[in-house]
């Protein structure tokens, strides 16, 4: 007689995995991106339509407990998790059915199918959803494995025409993760390089290192022929090797043969083939049991650490956003304190990420170095980049000069023209000033989107009111500062100073307009000069010649204009005496009147002629226009930031809490800003629920023990070796584990 189960020390072997067990009921729980990164250790078995998987789970089970039938069986994924215990007694529980006891497996049998129907459908189709079954008895290893749909081509009944791929899909979600043992099932009967399960594992699992491959239906292989290459690898080799296995064939099923049955015929069919002698640590249910507890184990050990890291980070990730939800306030003062703390929060954060004293970005430019940037990297250099006489022609400032001397003309470079074209530069820069506060004012509306982003979310009509209220009081603040924009650039041009001591003007000016006016020659010679006397004789010699020569000009001009109105006066004074004394001499004779001159009429557009001395004015008037704007430019350079972080940063730092409070804390305001959608007191709910999941597996992963000893001892397997209950002709009383297949094994 078999010693008791309940013999069997605790070890960590026996812990492991009941542990794990229990994190996947607790993970289960979990929708599926919330326990996205949390894949425990599981053994998959996946292999083709027909393959003989599910006999294999069920001789592991050592009951006849999964639907059974010609076309495709498997239809949702089905996660069996075996318990060893020490009662007698054998049971199943569903996840879907908390605290109901299924003691016949007959009725297991038909739980799954109608769980399958009420998901699949009853005519073939297929789920993704799973089943979770928990088989408790005395005669298994503590094993987790899910049995997924086997691969299929020919899609029937209701099954969709890419019936392949989508299975295929399925199983890579599974087996893809480093957490998954890939149980690969392949019928002895068909070419293993062309296996299905094989296929998928290498995708998955491309060095075989987490892949056992398990060989069925050895005993109908075609006569002469044996498993015994594909056992040992010399196929397709995998670090945990193969394990062969005897099916019970559909007829077995038909007439109800027993699967206790069918492992003694499978002990009788290795032991008497002299193909499999020598293998029987590869052979049979009984090893592939003890193989798949002893490598899960192993493997859980491995994962362990790892997971409860995952774990640790996802419960505080999770505890983190339910202290931002917070609990639901339901009187008016809790509404009205809470209300008065998100305003303080709100405008605390606005004023450090302005000042750059929280959330320091290490990616990019944030807050108040943003704003420093549009300073000096937009503003100031876009002004640094203009030229004011680039929009200004020569024959502009002719224009401008000659139209201000009026009909006398000037003698000397009047001041106007200057005047009127260094104001129209100067008023050029209106527009990007006016343009940087509205850059300024974008970015605080930015920095005023990025506060209290997660304390604001359970509350939409609060958070809407608030965005409502910061952008009314930043367009206030934004005026102000235009205006004293538009002010700074209107004084600017209202008196231009040309007693700044800055300001490039008088005898320099007219130095520096010759060398750019006269030919390389005379510049040259003139620059070689040394002696100021001497160059600024020669300009003012120049000048008095120019202005000479105009006077002379004038002069000239009145003289001949003069002789040449007397000359006329003389010749129609001879002519009309002549014509009186004809007349009186002769009154029938004729006389010759003079023709007229007649003169061009102007034309409607008049423009400048151009002279040497024109030339020179014109570059006087650009250098004493590039000398004052570049005055005035860093004069604006320096106000216009000034004016806009007192009228609008400053201000908003300033003010913008006691505006919030005058505008929202009312208390007719109060149940409608405070609100929480349905929406929000949903998501609290599952962020409270997944909080309790978590720490429940955090606890769970608390209860393992860790000494190393133990972990490497794993299960005593002196009693009931391979975890299987004894059965008449199949020798399991082996105290190494593995049973005697013949007399030379």
């Amino acid at each position: 007689m078999p010693k008791p189960a309940a013999a069997v020390p605790e070890t960590v072997g026996q812990a492991v995995i009941p542990l794990v067990n229990s994190l996947q009921d607790i993970i289960a729980r979990l929708d599926g991106d919330a326990a996205a990164g949390l894949e425990l250790p599981q053994v998959a078995a996946i292999g083709g339509q027909s393959s003989g998987k599910s006999s294999v789970l069920e001789a592991l089970v050592g009951r006849d407990f999964l639907p059974r039938g010609p076309d495709i069986c498997t239809r949702r994924p089905l996660v069996l998790q075996l318990v060893r215990h020490a009662s007698p007694e054998e049971w199943g529980e569903f996840l879907h059915a908390p605290g109901r006891q299924f003691h016949d497996f007959e009725q297991i049998k038909r739980e799954i199918q109608l769980e399958t129907d009420k998901e699949a459908g009853d005519n073939k189709g297929v789920s993704e959803k799973q089943i979770r079954l928990k088989i408790f008895s005395p005669n298994v290893l503590d094993i987790t494995l899910v049995d997924l749909p086997g691969i299929t081509r020919v899609p029937v009944g209701d099954q969709p025409s890419d019936i392949e791929s989508r299975i295929r899909a399925m199983i890579m979600q599974y087996i893809k993760h480093p957490s998954c043992i890939i149980l690969a099932v392949s019928p002895a009967n068909a070419d293993l390089a062309n296996s299905d399960a094989l296929q998928l594992a290498r995708l998955a699992d491309p060095d075989g290192s987490r892949t056992i491959g398990v060989i069925t239906k050895l005993d109908i292989m075609d006569r002469g022929t044996d498993a015994r290459n594909f056992l040992l690898g010399n196929v397709i080799p995998l670090k945990f090797g193969y394990v062969g296995v005897v099916n019970r064939s559909q007829e077995d099923i038909n007439f109800n043969r027993s699967v206790q049955d069918a492992l003694a015929f499978e002990e009788k069919f290795f032991s008497t083939l002299p193909a499999y002698h020598g293998l029987a640590h590869c052979c049979g249910v009984p090893q592939l049991a003890k193989k798949l507890n002893m490598i899960l184990l192993k493997h859980i050990t491995n994962m362990l650490p790892c997971l409860k890291t995952r774990i640790n980070a996802q419960l505080v990730a999770v505890a983190k956003e339910h202290a931002a939800y917070g609990d639901t306030v339901e009187s008016a003062a809790g509404q009205g304190v809470q209300l008065l703390n998100i305003l303080r929060k709100y405008c605390e954060a606005f004023s450090s990420m302005v000042e750059g004293k929280n959330r320091v970005s290490t990616d990019e430019l944030s807050g108040g170095a943003r704003i420093h940037y549009i300073f000096q990297s937009i503003f100031v250099k876009s002004l640094e980049e203009i030229d004011p006489c680039k929009s200004i022609t020569d024959e502009d400032i002719r224009t401008t000069i000659q139209n201000s001397g009026g009909p006398k003309g000037a003698m000397f470079l009047p001041e106007v023209p200057f005047e009127i074209l260094v104001r129209k530069q100067i008023g050029r820069l209106l527009d990007p000033s006016l343009q940087c506060a509205q850059f300024i004012y974008d970015e605080l509306i930015k920095i005023s989107h990025g506060c209290l982003i997660s304390e604001l979310q359970k509350f939409p009509i609060l958070k809407k009111r608030m965005s409502e209220v910061v952008c009314s009081f930043l367009r206030d603040g934004l005026r102000p500062a235009e205006t004293m924009i538009t002010h700074i650039i209107e004084m600017e041009m209202d008196y231009i100073n040309t007693s700044h001591p800055s300001f490039v003007g008088g005898t320099k000016v007219v130095e520096l307009a010759k060398h750019e006016v006269l030919p390389p020659k005379t510049s040259a010679s003139l620059s070689g000069r040394k002696d100021g006397t001497i160059v600024g004789s020669e300009i003012q010699k120049t000048a008095e010649r120019s202005q000479k020569s105009r006077a002379v000009f004038a002069r000239d001009a009145t003289r001949r204009a003069t002789s040449e109105q007397a000359s006329m006066e003389a010749e129609t004074s001879l002519t009309g005496g002549s014509q009186i004394g004809n007349s009186q001499v002769g009154g029938n004779s004729s006389s010759k009147l003079p023709s007229i001159i007649p003169l061009k009429e102007p034309p409607i557009t008049l423009k400048p002629s151009e002279t040497e001395q024109d030339a020179t004015e014109v570059a006087i008037v650009k250098l004493l226009i590039k000398s004052y704007y570049d005055i005035v430019r860093k004069s604006i350079e320096d106000a216009i930031p000034k004016a806009v972080m007192h009228f609008l940063v400053n201000h908003t730092k300033r003010d913008l809490h006691n505006f919030l409070i005058r505008k929202l804390y009312r208390e007719n305001l109060l149940n409608e800003l405070m609100r929480e959608t349905d929406e929000v007191l949903i998501r609290r709910q599952r962020i409270q629920e997944m909080l309790e999941i978590l720490k429940q597996a955090h606890r769970t992963l608390e209860e393992l023990p860790f000494e190393a000893d133990k972990i490497e001892k794993g299960y005593s397997l002196t009693e009931h070796a391979t975890g299987l209950s004894k059965i008449h002709g199949v020798s399991g009383d082996s105290t190494n584990g593995i049973y005697t297949s013949s007399p030379n094994c």
